[in-house]
């Protein structure tokens, strides 16, 4: 069997194609401790070839203190234009319980900007009238170690907002849980979990209204690219907007595409086929 995917070296190769990408962060820019200098240059330089560069998270944080953090890791505020994360959606559901209690699951402080402004409560399970999970309480947690405290929250029939759609994250040299993967848990059991950052519609719908500001024009969207190394989230989320997909292999799904050995071209397009994505092309690693 012949794969459908054309051999690239690189985003230059796709660069008169596309007006703007949609870019994935951690992963793809960073591994959540230092940032990927080829990917940053990739960029850099599309940007000054004309074209716009939105990065797309689902960072469970507004998009403030993450440019803060994307500062520190070393990733130039020269490359990209704006962002979206999931925090910035997700706080628009968490807006609806303004005056109430809520019980929130992740890091105790991390996320506070996630609520500024927003007037709700945190309080126990017991209290609560919404569980709201940025990720799991530290990167060595999994999601079973949770299922008594899910139990608690379903006989309460408290309906879940999960703020980071993430199931793993490449954090350094270790793959860790995020908050997705503690969705998936309580969806299982049988509770309600929403979602608002990829691959759903409205962090898709913020970022390209936000290449179209910085592109001081309409986009037609055969002519924007999104960028990211997950099929659960960048695949299905680019799918479903009607994106092309440039697949980053060299993160989460590195090991089973052997991504910086001799990747099977056929094997990546076998994996990111379910998504229904078309794809551009793949990498390990962005590059120039």
């Amino acid at each position: 069997m012949t794969s459908p995917l054309p051999s690239i070296s690189g985003l230059a190769d796709l660069t008169g194609r596309y007006d703007a990408v949609l870019s994935d962060v951690w992963g793809v820019v960073h591994n959540g401790v230092a940032a990927f200098p080829s990917a940053v240059d990739a960029l850099v330089q599309f940007r000054k070839a004309g074209g716009k560069v939105i990065f797309i998270t689902n960072a469970p944080r507004p998009s403030g203190p993450l440019i803060a953090m994307l500062d520190r890791l070393g990733v130039g505020r020269e490359s990209y234009d704006a962002i979206v994360s999931s925090g910035d959606a997700t706080r628009v559901m968490i807006g609806k319980y303004s005056g109430r209690a809520i019980h929130h699951v992740g890091p105790p402080t991390e996320d506070d900007a996630l609520y500024e402004g927003l007037n709700v409560r945190r309080a126990g399970p017991e209290e609560a009238e919404v569980v709201v999970v940025t990720d799991l309480d530290t990167d060595d947690d999994t999601p079973e170690m949770y299922r008594e405290r899910a139990r608690l929250w379903l006989a309460r029939k408290l309906p879940m907002i999960c703020a980071n759609p993430d199931r793993v994250v490449e954090h350094g040299d270790k793959i860790i849980y995020c908050g997705g993967a503690l969705g998936d848990l309580y969806a299982a059991m049988g509770g309600m979990v929403l979602m608002a950052g990829k691959p759903y519609r409205p962090i898709y719908e913020e970022a390209f209204r936000l290449a179209e500001v910085a592109a001081g024009k309409q986009l037609d969207r055969s002519r924007v690219l999104a960028i990211g190394d997950s099929v659960r989230t960048d695949a299905t989320g680019a799918a479903q907007f009607g994106l092309d997909l440039l697949f980053v292999t060299g993160s989460i799904h590195a090991a089973e595409l052997d991504a910086f050995g001799k990747p099977d071209p056929q094997a990546i397009a076998d994996l990111v086929a379910p998504s229904g994505a078309r794809l551009a092309g793949f990498l390990p690693r962005l590059t120039w």
